[in-house]
């Protein structure tokens, strides 16, 4: 019994804390002051932004009008379900709501959040040590996290999760969190 007591108070214990941390993640707030954010991919449907990618894309847009000097890494590999990639798929949405050709850079070889991080700073000009990263509320703190071990200062752009899946994002964001932890990735 004591022994099923501590296991449910140390999964609780790690539970409130990696949710502190996904929380802690959302700030600082990006506020134009970095030359480059990086957009990261989520789900694309045939050539449609997912929900969720598109909720990533809207946050971009208003930030694209906001600040217009940023550039935009556009991040996102094709999956084996995907017509086209990630990347090219926010081009497309960006270009046609009036974001220039000029300030958006795509990545298109990532399959994963590290290798978004790893193949974006890649496209970065030698010098650039700081990115604003706009991505899901619940992935920030992971993506941040890694940014941090490729050497990249951050702040933050978090766009909304759709509700039908934020239980189980949350949840698994923070199977992921615990993975980034340990390996690194």
């Amino acid at each position: 019994m004591i022994i099923g007591i501590t296991a449910a108070l140390i999964g609780m214990t790690t539970w409130l804390l990696l949710g502190k941390w996904m929380a802690d993640g959302l700030e600082p707030k990006a506020d134009g002051s970095y030359e480059y954010a990086i957009i990261l991919g989520a789900k694309v449907n045939g050539e449609t932004p997912s929900l969720t990618l598109r909720y990533r894309l809207e946050e971009a847009l208003s930030y694209a009008e906001a600040y217009p000097d940023v550039k935009f890494i556009l991040s996102g590999g094709q999956g084996p379900d995907e017509d086209i990639s990630e990347g090219e798929a926010m081009r497309r949405f960006l270009v046609e709501r009036g974001v220039t050709e000029e300030r958006l850079l795509l990545e298109t070889e990532s399959t994963s959040t590290y290798e978004n991080l790893f193949y974006s700073k890649k496209l970065l000009p030698e010098g650039v040590k700081a990115v604003t990263i706009i991505t899901s509320d619940f992935h920030l703190a992971r993506a941040r996290m890694i940014a941090d071990s490729f050497d990249l200062e951050t702040d933050a752009l978090p766009a909304k999760t759709p509700q039908s899946v934020v239980a189980q994002q949350h949840i698994r964001e923070r199977l992921a969190l615990i993975k980034t932890i340990i390996v690194g990735k």
